[in-house]
């Protein structure tokens, strides 16, 4: 499928983008909706209710992100705290350049 575009002014071109975004959407939808019917067929199929397969898994696909306590705290400002995980935070790093250990920072 090929479509010449060259001879679209911007206003054109802005406009079918925009309608390629709007039908983008809608195919997404559309392929969200088909999938929910095959996997309620295959429930269906195996004698058991979509609803209690959806209960099984929390009934979301995605895990939700849990809050971790603090571990560290910078000496100097309390309110600035680290779990310890990902990434250490300049303070950290600017402690441990000045001789701190990593324990002289936990709470």
């Amino acid at each position: 499928m090929s479509i010449d575009i060259s001879g679209l002014s911007a206003a054109e071109l802005k406009e079918l983008a925009a309608k390629i975004e709007k039908r983008a959407v809608e195919v997404e939808k559309e392929a969200l909706r088909a999938a929910l019917t095959k996997m309620r067929a295959i429930a269906d199929k195996l004698g058991v209710a979509f609803e209690d397969v959806i209960a099984l898994h929390g009934g979301k696909g995605k895990k939700t992100a849990t809050k971790t306590a603090p571990k560290y705290a910078n000496p100097d400002d309390p309110s600035q705290t680290w779990t310890g995980r990902g990434r250490k935070p300049a303070w950290v790093k600017e402690a441990l350049e000045a001789g701190k250990s990593i324990d002289d920072l936990a709470i």
